[in-house]
């Protein structure tokens, strides 16, 4: 079992298959020459570059990613696995390494932008993944290909509706800002009135690259008071550890909440732990700092303690970063990652 200082114990991994992505979203992947987003790590520190992604002898291996997993599920007591990345479902193995995932014992779901979806839906049929969380900024073609940079749109539609159909779990991940979608969200929230999906809007957060300013976020009190301004809702209970505070338009068939990370964290009840794809540990989305497994692995050693000591040094709240909402904050995230080299 893995227990920080704070008494939270951490039964939640989430590995990034990738830092790579078929889409171009500027909150996620900073839209920088390619000299600047592709230029390998430098070997002399340990803290990848902000804005790299890395390369190939960087990135763990199948056989490492599965090793790590392992010993997260077997001797530190994991019992949910979330596959993020960049687009997870570009990795050229990934069918493999979804499927070798499938037969440990844990809840296993995924996030992705949707693209390559249905060729993956009867493998997570087959293994019994059943949640499916789906990147979808807009319900307006055109202005969702301007976010991707990409003409990818009806694509995703086209999945969300097969995955729904085809009876999984779908959940919408839309990130909120102003002046770019907030005018979107009775629209999403009018989409679940007939369908079983279940919305959810992000706050936008700051992240290396991604231009983030406090006033650009649409707080979890003004997309509910959107909302209630147009339809009678009803609180939901929401499940121990959860990230969202879930909500349902009295008589319809899905759901929407909010992730409300900026204005109202629930760093309190943190379950999760993230590993890169280059063999990374990071004890919070927001913490600057980060463990490297990989070197370990490689050398053969033992990382459970290794992992018990990077989740010890958990902070309370925000990586130890100031509130969202002081001056000069978005400073410190820029010394982290960019999202896209994180993973969701």
């Amino acid at each position: 079992m893995l227990q920080d200082r704070f008494g939270r114990v951490h039964d939640y991994l989430r590995i990034s298959f990738t830092d790579k992505c078929n889409l171009k979203c500027f909150y996620c992947k900073p839209d920088l020459p390619l000299d600047q987003t592709d230029r390998p790590a430098d070997k002399n520190t340990q803290v990848h570059h902000a804005l790299c992604t890395s390369s190939a002898s960087e990135r763990l291996t199948s056989s490492e990613l599965l090793s790590i997993a392992e010993d997260f599920v077997y001797k530190m007591g994991i019992k949910k696995i979330r596959i993020t990345g960049g687009e997870p479902l570009i990795r050229k193995d990934a069918y493999a390494l979804i499927e070798q995932l499938g037969s440990l014992p844990v809840s296993l779901a995924i996030t992705t932008n949707g693209v390559f979806l249905d060729r993956f839906l009867p493998l997570f049929k087959k293994i019994g993944l059943n949640t499916i969380n789906i990147s979808l900024d807009s319900l307006i073609p055109a202005r969702f290909n301007e976010i991707t940079k990409t003409s990818t749109f009806e694509k995703v539609f086209t999945n969300i509706e097969l995955a729904v159909e085809q009876g999984f779990h779908v959940k919408i991940n839309a990130v909120a800002m102003k002046n770019i979608n907030e005018d979107e969200i009775i629209d999403f929230v009018e989409w679940t009135r007939d369908l079983p999906i279940h919305v959810r809007f992000i706050e936008f957060m700051p992240f290396a690259g991604n231009k983030w300013e406090y006033d650009k976020v649409v707080s979890y009190k003004e997309i509910l008071n959107k909302i209630t301004s147009v339809f009678p809702i009803e609180k939901l209970n929401d499940e121990p550890n959860s990230t969202t505070k879930s909500y349902r338009v009295k008589s319809f068939l899905g759901t929407f909440a909010v992730i409300s990370s900026i204005t109202a964290p629930f760093c309190e009840s943190c379950n999760r732990i993230r590993l890169t794809t280059d063999g990374k540990i990071k004890n919070c989305l927001f913490s600057n700092d980060e463990i490297d497994l990989k070197t370990a692995k490689r050398k053969g050693e033992d990382i459970v303690p290794i992992v018990q000591r990077a989740i010890s040094a958990k902070h309370a709240e925000r990586g130890g970063i100031a509130a969202f909402n002081t001056s000069g904050v978005e400073k410190k995230y820029e010394q982290g990652r960019a999202m896209i080299s994180i993973g969701g």
